[in-house]
């Protein structure tokens, strides 16, 4: 029996208007609370936000969304729907894969136009292991998505159903590395199927073959972009949720909260007080755990995933070889991971992802220009430089990413810019992140599950966590599951609804893949 909030909850006060945030809103408001909603910034979003600069609209997060009948589930829970309030557009490729060989691969979430890709590009016995491949992963998602993805944790003993046996059986504790490497024998396919480990924090060698399931969403299920940018998703979110009754509080930090007990009675702003019977909390763990007074006890100090270089350009051209998404890969790769999670250095040969949002929707950008954004992982501030030092840092580094994008194919990319924005850890850890990563804590073994920072916290009986800190973890899908997860703790399980969608939407496509 899972654990949920006792006492009065019928208004709770949600600190924070990012997607988790959001989602636990609009699950509050289905069964029946009163929400009020405490932001920072002057609009919704958190780490999925927005920047205008010079005409450019510039999503600040996440760049690719995948599961969107998730983000549905929080629009029905009010009797909405996602695809009403966001044009979703099937991305096709998905992504492109450039090598430092020169070879490329465009990754379809088509299967048989996947298949067909890789004959062409590492010839039949692969396309023949891509197909094994695509099999396990289905497998292996739909043996993750109830018991282990959208599910809260008290105890470890809680994993003793025969679900664990099931992905014991799958492979799931071995290394996703190597059950990728079962399947196929191309070095570089396997880069396709495996570089998601670096959104868990964890090398592919090392990276619990459970956590391949985030290749499942990004190689299978399909990607989407919101027409309008990413933006648009927790845009849409916030309004929903409005039109549903949620008041919105934006502009206001949140400095502290009242107590009587165990119980948080009130939130506390730079302005005012807001009475509450129970409050959701989703900045990043620290901030969360200094509100609270407390923070969980744990056997060792929690490891923090590889940080990010974001890159920013609004520029005057394009090239024709980048996808909506490209993934630009180096010659090393355990040498790469090595660097990012080991010694702390940055990496010598980058493996880069560069994501072009105006192929699709040009009004993203002034007339006849186009908007790159180019991100590098780098460490965090744990192991790696640290906030202070990426100060004089930070312009040898954009220079020296501008002179490997040039060498990679986008000739002139420093003469074609006409504005940019360049963030470092630095700047995530101005934003509270832990460790300067927006990445938050690492999905190792010890942090994963069960082990992995739970959204309710001793000493305080109305108070639950969510975000990408918690249960179940990063990447758009899991924080959305997140507050789906902080909204049932106060509420309880709602009894699911009956599908109602139309066969053809987005959402419908995606929930067949």
């Amino acid at each position: 029996m899972t654990r949920t909030v006792t006492g009065p909850t019928d208004h709770v006060v949600v600190v924070g208007a990012g997607l988790a945030g959001l989602s636990a809103a609009l699950h509050l408001l289905g069964a029946g609370r009163r929400v009020t909603v405490v932001e920072r910034d002057p609009r919704p979003g958190g780490r999925a936000g927005r920047l205008e600069l010079d005409g450019y609209l510039i999503d600040t997060g996440p760049t690719v969304l995948t599961m969107p009948e998730i983000a549905d589930e929080a629009f029905a829970a009010v009797g909405a729907a996602l695809r009403d309030r966001v044009d979703l557009v099937p991305l096709r490729p998905a992504y492109r894969a450039r090598f430092a060989d020169g070879g490329f691969l465009d990754v379809h979430t088509d299967a048989d136009a996947m298949e067909a890709e890789i004959e062409r590009f590492a010839g039949g016995a692969d396309a023949a292991g891509y197909r094994r491949l695509r099999h396990w992963l289905g497998r292996l998602y739909r043996t993750e998505r109830g018991r282990f993805l959208d599910a809260d944790f008290d105890s470890p003993l809680q994993l003793l159903t025969p679900d664990l046996l099931r992905l014991a059986a799958l492979g799931g504790f071995g290394r996703w590395e190597a059950r990728v490497a079962r399947h196929l024998r191309d070095e570089r396919l396997r880069r396709v199927f495996s570089f998601q480990a670096l959104y868990a924090g964890v090398p592919p060698e090392r990276a619990l073959a459970a956590y391949a399931v985030i290749a499942f969403m990004d190689t299978v299920a399909g990607v989407y972009f919101p027409r309008g940018g990413m933006y648009a998703l927790p845009r849409a979110m916030a309004d929903t949720a409005a039109e549903a009754g949620a008041a919105f509080r934006y502009g206001e930090r949140v400095t502290g909260l009242e107590r009587r007990g165990e119980r948080v009675t009130a939130v506390l702003t730079e302005h005012t007080r807001v009475p509450c019977d129970a409050v959701v909390l989703t900045p990043d763990l620290p901030v969360t755990y200094r509100l609270l007074g407390r923070a969980p006890r744990r056997p060792a100090r929690l490891t923090h995933a590889p940080s990010a270089v974001v890159l920013h350009a609004g520029c005057d051209r394009t090239w024709p070889e980048l996808a909506h998404h490209t993934l630009s890969f180096g010659h090393a790769w355990r040498r790469t991971f090595h660097e990012l999670t080991c010694t702390g250095e940055l990496m010598s040969d980058p493996s880069l992802l560069i994501t072009r949002p105006t192929a699709t929707d040009p009004s993203l950008a002034p007339p006849g220009r186009h908007l790159h954004y180019v991100l590098a992982p780098c460490p965090n501030t744990d192991i790696g430089p640290g906030p202070a030092d990426w100060a004089a840092l930070a312009p040898r580094y954009r220079d020296g990413l501008l002179r490997e994008l040039d060498r990679r194919g986008l000739t002139g990319i420093a003469s074609a810019i006409e504005t940019e924005r360049l963030v470092t850890p630095a700047d995530w850890s101005v934003l509270g992140h832990a460790a300067g990563t927006p990445f938050s804590a690492a999905h190792t073994f010890a942090q994963t599950g069960p082990f992995r920072p739970r959204n309710l916290v001793r000493g305080t009986a109305n108070a639950v966590l969510a975000g990408c800190g918690t249960t179940p973890g990063v990447g758009v899908p899991p924080v959305l599951l997140s507050g789906k997860l902080a909204a049932a703790r106060i509420t309880g399980r709602p009894r699911p609804r009956p599908a109602t969608r139309r066969r053809g939407t987005p959402v419908a496509q995606g929930a067949r893949r």
